[in-house]
């Protein structure tokens, strides 16, 4: 039989084993999967794990409660930013049963009640969890949702004393603090909620949108309301009190809390200091530094947001 020669194999074989570990050490690390919870659960010790919670669009025409893409796109935007967070987005039908990891809750929610009832999330802020809610989510009922909700964001809708006209507000916004970094002012009109009841004089909650609303906002006519109006509301209007419709809570716990009442309209995204105000807040609310200038974004298009919605949609 010939002689083989291995030195020159094994050279090779060697030479081949360098090049593929190279190449494989110059991929980009996984993109971060907002559906792969398990991804999440396993990430590194000191990554900010962010978890939404969203219902699927059923209100009404396009665009609107769009709370699962308008998550889709608020987690994806936190992943591309923050390479020490990981954002999943939760449909509400298939509500995360594992909090014991989460550093900060969103939920955009059809109602916040399941939110306020969940103990899960309730133990999860109890050891310190930031805990966000969006439009109908900071909505839930009076007693113990209401005063979980105090607890958490400092504030909630209550019907018969909050209010949920469609207007447009005048923001002027000068608060010194994290969330309001590189928020302008701005109007844009939407469903925006207030006369919200509040943590007793204000205690912890720092307003970050407010604004004086207009007396047609309310359709109080001597007969309280759910949601229209009500004796109280129509005092605070006609006495000219700035309405809050936007605010952060720092908890006695040192954890953080928000409340955001917009967004009833989707496509609110594209203005730059509707987007700007929930992505500082998301940043906030799990302990991540927000930027002098507000986390950074480019303005999506109408093309871009339809696209996430056509994602959600898919996913029902």
């Amino acid at each position: 039989m010939p002689t083989i020669n291995l030195v020159p194999l094994t050279t090779t074989l060697l030479a081949a084993m360098v090049v593929c570990c190279a190449a494989v050490m110059a991929q980009p690390p996984t993109q971060k999967d907002v559906y792969n919870y398990e991804a999440q659960q396993k990430a590194p010790p000191k990554t900010r794990r962010i978890v939404f919670i969203a219902s699927k669009a059923d209100h009404g025409p396009r665009g609107n409660h769009e709370f699962f893409a308008g998550s889709l796109y608020l987690a994806r935007q936190i992943n591309a930013r923050y390479p020490g967070a990981y954002a999943v987005v939760y449909d509400e039908k298939e509500w995360p049963k594992d909090l014991s990891k989460a550093d900060a809750i969103v939920v955009m929610l059809n109602h916040g009640g399941p939110a306020a009832a969940d103990p899960n999330i309730k133990a999860a802020v109890a050891r310190g969890a930031g805990f966000m809610a969006v439009h109908f989510g900071v909505e839930v009922n009076k007693g113990e949702q209401g005063n979980n909700y105090l607890s958490w964001i400092g504030g909630y809708f209550e019907t018969f004393w909050s209010v949920n006209p469609f207007w447009v507000p005048e923001f002027a916004v000068d608060v010194k603090h994290p969330v309001a970094q590189g928020v302008k002012p701005f109007q844009i009109r939407d469903e925006w909620y207030y006369h919200m009841r509040f943590q007793p004089e204000m205690k912890g909650v720092t307003p970050i949108l407010s604004a004086k609303a207009p007396a047609n906002s309310i359709n109080y006519t001597g007969t309280p309301s759910e949601r229209g109006g009500n004796p109280d509301v129509q005092r605070a209007i006609e006495a000219g009190e700035p309405q809050v419709l936007a605010w952060a809570y720092q908890r006695p716990d040192k954890g953080r809390g928000f409340g955001f009442t917009g967004f009833h309209d989707y496509y609110n995204l594209t203005n730059d200091s509707f987007r700007s105000t929930l992505l500082n807040a998301v940043a906030w609310v799990s302990g991540l530094n927000v930027p002098k200038n507000g986390v950074p974004s480019a303005t999506p298009t109408r093309a871009e947001l339809d696209a996430l919605m056509a994602e959600a949609h898919r996913a029902q």
